[in-house]
């Protein structure tokens, strides 16, 4: 919390010598006759709750309650009781949001993973509507600044885009935290849900597809060990299996990559997915995955069987995982195999 905040804290009367709160009687917490472990409240604390709870007993919304809530969320932001009844008294005083925004914005900067100041904060910016959409942007990227992966700010601009607008830029913003880290899952994810949430883009549509798989394409090409483009290469062919297996750039970049023999596993992995959806890999392709093969007795097997079997030995910590997609494998594959170990 800013200086400036503990030094108005500092000047603070305790509430029972403020003139203004002489006719209430403030409510002590009842934690029962013998309370088996008592919390060890402060004296300031217990004070400002128990002066709350008649507040909220007696169901007053007034300038002196809505002043209470702000002191009790300076002791406790999580306490959600103080917040809902804080939303009652706001619209009861038809008070300023705009001014709230900026309490919530003083109250983030030391709590910025508490559900309840998101939601606060979501709340205002709902009641003040569009107007605010620039602003609330504006506020999430300072918070990515300090935190790329900070779940309630990502989430916070989602709902922003999606109830507020602002989508414009959005994309331009994905492609700048990605030039700043091409490891920023968060990063991928939300250019995901641009994508495929934006009005102005239209979903995935052929246009939008293609441009998104040649800027997959590109992240992988410059690093094969990161894991997010491959999946977000993926999730461009959701629900279109047939189009990720009929474009040809996807069995390239796995070529590609297994030709360098390192940082392969994600490049195995989509071959995977290939193969079992009946693709038919080029020659290049099946020598490539015998090039990074360290399996001396995979030679009988199905490639698809093979590509397991490699998966197994290389990437040892998913062993079990990778046995289990083995055990995946369509029949009819499995079933070749066993008409070619049989010849042999």
């Amino acid at each position: 919390m800013d200086e400036e905040v503990e030094e108005e804290r500092a000047r603070i009367i305790p509430i029972s010598e403020r003139p203004e709160w002489a006719d209430v009687q403030p409510v002590p917490q009842d934690d029962g006759p013998n309370p088996v472990v008592p919390i060890a409240y402060t004296d300031e604390f217990s004070e400002t709750m128990d002066y709350f709870r008649a507040l909220y007993l007696a169901d007053e919304r007034s300038p002196r309650a809505l002043t209470l809530t702000k002191e009790a969320i300076f002791l406790n932001s999580g306490n959600y009781t103080v917040w809902q009844f804080r939303r009652l008294i706001l619209e009861a005083l038809n008070v300023d949001l705009q001014e709230e925004l900026d309490f919530i914005e003083q109250i983030t900067k030391e709590n910025s993973k508490n559900y309840q100041i998101w939601h606060h904060r979501r709340w205002v910016a709902e009641k003040l509507g569009a107007d605010v959409a620039s602003k609330e942007l504006k506020f999430t990227k300072e918070i990515f600044s300090q935190d790329a992966k900070h779940y309630h700010a990502w989430s916070h601009r989602q709902w922003v885009l999606q109830s507020l607008g602002g989508w414009q830029d959005e994309l331009a913003y994905c492609d700048e935290l990605l030039e700043d880290d091409i490891f920023n899952n968060s990063a991928w994810n939300q250019r995901y849900f641009v994508v495929t949430r934006s009005p102005l883009l239209g979903g995935l549509e052929a246009a939008v597809r293609d441009s998104e798989v040649a800027y997959a394409v590109k992240a992988i090409l410059a690093k094969p060990e990161n894991e997010s483009p491959w999946r977000y290469l993926r999730g461009l062919y959701k629900n279109d299996i047939k189009s990720l297996v009929m474009d040809p750039r996807v069995a390239s970049v796995c070529l590609d990559v297994l030709m360098e023999k390192k940082d392969f596993v994600h490049a195995l992995n989509m071959v995977l997915d290939l193969l079992c959806h009946r693709y038919q890999p080029s020659n290049e392709l099946k020598n490539a995955i015998d090039a990074v093969s360290p399996a001396s007795d995979s030679s009988g097997l199905d490639l698809a069987e093979r590509v397991c079997s490699t998966l197994q030995l290389v990437d040892p910590i998913r062993a079990n995982y990778w046995e289990w997609r083995r055990s995946t494998i369509p029949a009819q594959d499995i079933s070749v195999s066993m008409e070619k170990q049989c010849a042999v």
